[in-house]
């Protein structure tokens, strides 16, 4: 089993995800041709660094050839090289009046970011995982900021270079893809840093909201470490955090911010090949409860939603009978454990119940991943599950469906030529 692993002893950003993911990447020329092509005037540059002695990559993202000059928003600690700005931060420049002379200030909505990543010619998968990780961001952005997640905005200057980080590690996840993908402990710097809101503490309230349920630790270095792009990735892809798996080593890839630290200022990213699981449960989740018999079927499906768009991993209802001879309703969330207090809570805001029964479950899973499979309609990619001594593989619904409707063929159709494809 092909297990990811992103080691972030000095955080995550953007673009040092995918200097990491980039140097492992089998079609480094497909990848470069492609994302040179999601924009006009857009080109990603991987350049060769070092870093405390390690050699290591440097995507530079170039916009009509010049890396953004940020118009004086910037993270300190990617002051040159990583753009989070667009994330409703709007962070300042101690020079900002250097640049802001090379460009007006627009802003999209995320419905403008959505609409934008729905137009590039990249597999469904990728603009699927892009969207969820601006979705992520701005209703981290949102709660941080008081206001509701339609009305952050996202400033150009620094979008369309942020927008291209995030599609960039999408796009290596996919080409990449591995069977499972974990992460260590994040760390996160300390001190503060400026902006549009005033001097915000590190990490900021954004990153600290998206990192809620990861394990984490300030460090010894005054600067921020994890970005709000950093953090939703790492919660978009990784599925676990913690001590690098046992296994084979089969490559390590290295991707560099561009500021000096007294530590190599990277994040490593190690493919390894890992036993399959035997033997007993592999996993643990919860199971939050709740008997409801008076709600609506529109209000359920609005509380399934909000749960959903909060971290449930699943969200079911079962009839019952209830007391009085009432017909109801058996709700059923299921979550990691870290995230339960938190679910719990979402269940007695959005629903009628006056209580919520947790039980923690020990699980047999497989472990979840993703890969292509190449069929006669196109690329279609398909979800994978693998471990004790199994594989199982689903193609994704949206591309299947995709298929059927470009080539005309009704949905069996285009199943029956996934299946003949595996």
């Amino acid at each position: 089993m092909k297990t990811l692993y992103l080691e972030c002893a000095m955080g995550a950003a953007g673009d040092m995800l995918m200097g990491a993911l980039y140097e492992l990447c089998p079609e480094k020329e497909r990848f470069l041709h492609d994302m040179a092509h999601l924009l006009p005037g857009l080109t990603v540059e991987a350049e060769a660094v070092t870093r405390q002695g390690i050699a290591g990559t440097h995507m530079r993202v170039v916009i009509d050839g010049q890396e953004e000059a940020y118009g004086g928003h910037v993270h300190e600690h990617h002051e040159h090289e990583h753009h989070d700005h667009e994330h409703g931060h709007e962070y300042e420049h101690p020079h900002a009046h250097e640049h802001e002379h090379h460009h007006h200030h627009e802003h999209h909505s995320l419905a403008e970011i959505e609409a934008l990543i729905d137009g590039f010619s990249l597999p469904e998968r990728v603009r699927a995982d892009a969207k969820k990780v601006y979705a992520l961001i701005a209703r981290a952005e949102a709660a941080a900021h008081g206001v509701e997640a339609g009305q952050v905005h996202f400033h150009e200057v620094g979008a369309m270079d942020a927008v291209a980080d995030v599609t960039g590690v999408c796009y290596l996840m996919y080409l990449l893809a591995p069977d499972a993908v974990a992460a260590s402990p994040v760390t996160v710097g300390s001190g503060t840093v400026h902006t549009a809101h005033g001097v915000l503490p590190v990490p900021t309230p954004a990153t600290a909201r998206l990192l809620t349920g990861v394990p984490v630790a300030a460090g010894d270095i005054a600067a921020e470490l994890c970005t709000p792009t950093g953090a939703a990735l790492l919660k978009t892809f990784a599925s676990s955090f913690g001590p690098m798996p046992a296994g084979v080593m089969l490559g390590c890839g290295h991707g560099c911010g561009t500021k000096d630290f007294p530590r190599a200022n990277c994040v490593r990213a190690f493919l390894v090949d890992t036993a399959d699981t035997a033997g007993g449960p592999n996993d643990t989740v919860t199971e939050l409860k709740a008997n409801i018999d008076d709600m609506t079927g529109e209000a359920l499906g609005y509380a399934m939603e909000r749960l959903l768009e909060a971290g449930a991993l699943d969200v079911s209802y079962l009839p019952i009978q209830m007391k009085k001879n009432r017909p109801g309703v058996l709700l059923t969330c299921l979550c990691r454990p870290a995230d339960a207090d938190r679910l719990a809570l979402e269940m007695l805001r959005h629903t009628t119940t006056f209580g919520v029964r947790r039980t923690d479950c020990p699980r047999y899973a497989l472990t979840p991943g993703r890969d292509t499979a190449d069929t006669f309609l196109g690329p279609i990619a398909r979800k994978t599950g693998t471990g004790y001594g199994l594989v199982k593989r689903k193609a994704e619904y949206e591309d299947l469906a995709a298929a059927a409707k470009a080539h005309g063929l009704p949905l069996a159709a285009a199943r029956e030529a996934f299946d003949r494809a595996k």
